[in-house]
């Protein structure tokens, strides 16, 4: 167990910069994700923490330790990578015991580590066999029972350990990881590309772009209160709306953002002044699909004066929710909307926009505005 920090870390592999100005303080126990697309740096900061890459500039401290130039094998760290990495000559117990041997450990205590592991992971029953007579998920949690093993290590290190894994697996294996988690209570920082696992996995996230941390925050402050257009386009799934070039204008007491060949969303009145305080600069406005409503699903009392209109390109009915497609224009949106609301392709449809789930960025630098 220990708090991990990445104090000004940089990397640069020959002249190419890919990590930049890391800042990052894990505390002990926690359950940190880094999610970020490809090529976003996220797995050269997790295999820096684990020594496998060298750090270009900046020190990574674990447990009050400089950790820089001091081998992996010292690091007391446990890795989990997203090939699972097995032995495809040894059995599972001796894939998880591996790690254990090479540090020595007396032969009653490996086995009583991996007995735990193998109960944790429910497996008891494949104890003896090889990993080519394993599916998928269970070679990945022989991967997990593996690091958990090392009830000793510090760390714990998770690069992409789900995405060789088909949609139902992903699903029970991150619950599988956040039951170990709360029972092992050792630091996590958990890598992925996955928005949806960092978002129900972590109990904090930095959201990662060109090598560089957009935001850190809970889950729910990332969605509710995105940082930046990049951070507000990456949570959330399906993605935000977007709406470039939008204007701030006042009528009387009111206000207004004027979406061109669209339509106006009404400022509530806690967002006022500071919406008036962007008038006449370019926004870009934006809105999550969960947050439009097709106008009949709307009840009378609960209705306002944002509506836009929108032609239905394509619906997915998901059941307990429509999946639709709309377009304005050249503009293409989603909504998610009730299951009953009134939606066939080629229809045009009003959406009222929930108001107090609106979001503006400033369109040169894409922050933001303080309030929203």
């Amino acid at each position: 167990m220990a708090r991990v920090q990445f104090d000004h870390v940089y990397k640069s592999f020959n002249k190419t910069s890919v990590v930049h100005d890391i800042n990052l303080d894990v505390a002990d126990k926690e359950f940190l994700v880094l999610v970020g697309p490809s090529g976003c740096g996220k797995s050269t900061c997790l295999r820096m923490v684990a020594g496998l890459e060298d750090v270009s500039q900046g020190e990574i401290i674990i447990d009050k330790r400089v950790v820089n130039g001091i081998d992996p094998k010292d690091r007391n760290i446990a890795m989990v990578f997203q090939n699972y990495a097995l032995y495809p000559h040894m059995t599972v117990f001796d894939n998880i015991a591996f790690g254990l041997k090479l540090r020595h450990v007396p032969k009653e205590k490996i086995r009583e580590r991996v007995n735990e592991a193998a109960d944790i992971l429910n497996l008891q029953d494949y104890l003896k066999r090889k990993p080519k007579e394993l599916s998928g998920g269970q070679r990945q949690r022989v991967a997990l029972g593996r690091a958990i093993a090392r009830e000793d290590a510090q760390v714990f290190l998770m690069d992409e350990p789900l995405s060789n894994l088909d949609a139902k697996l992903r699903v029970q294996m991150r619950a599988e990881i956040i039951k170990i988690h709360q029972r092992v209570q050792t630091t996590f920082i958990y890598v992925t590309h996955d928005q949806t696992e960092a978002m129900t996995m972590g109990s904090r996230i930095a959201v990662l772009s060109d090598g560089k941390v957009q935001q850190l925050g809970s889950p729910q402050e990332l969605y509710d209160h995105p940082a930046n257009k990049f951070t507000a386009g990456f949570i959330g799934s399906p993605a935000m709306n977007f709406f470039e070039g939008a204007q701030i204008s006042s009528e009387g007491d009111s206000t207004f953002i004027i979406l061109e060949g669209v339509g106006r969303v009404e400022v509530p009145a806690q967002y006022v002044e500071q919406a008036r305080s962007a008038a006449g600069r370019s926004l870009i406005f934006g809105i999550r699909p969960e947050h439009l409503q097709e106008l009949s699903q709307v009840p009378a009392e609960r209705r306002n004066n944002s509506v836009i209109k929108a032609s239905v390109d394509v619906v997915e009915n998901l059941g307990n929710e429509l999946l639709v497609y709309l377009t304005m224009g050249a503009k293409t949106i989603q909504a998610r909307l009730n299951p009953r609301a009134d939606v066939a392709i080629g229809k045009e449809v009003n959406l009222q926009v929930d108001t107090e789930f609106i979001h503006l960025f400033e369109n040169e630098t894409k922050d933001a505005l303080a309030i929203f």
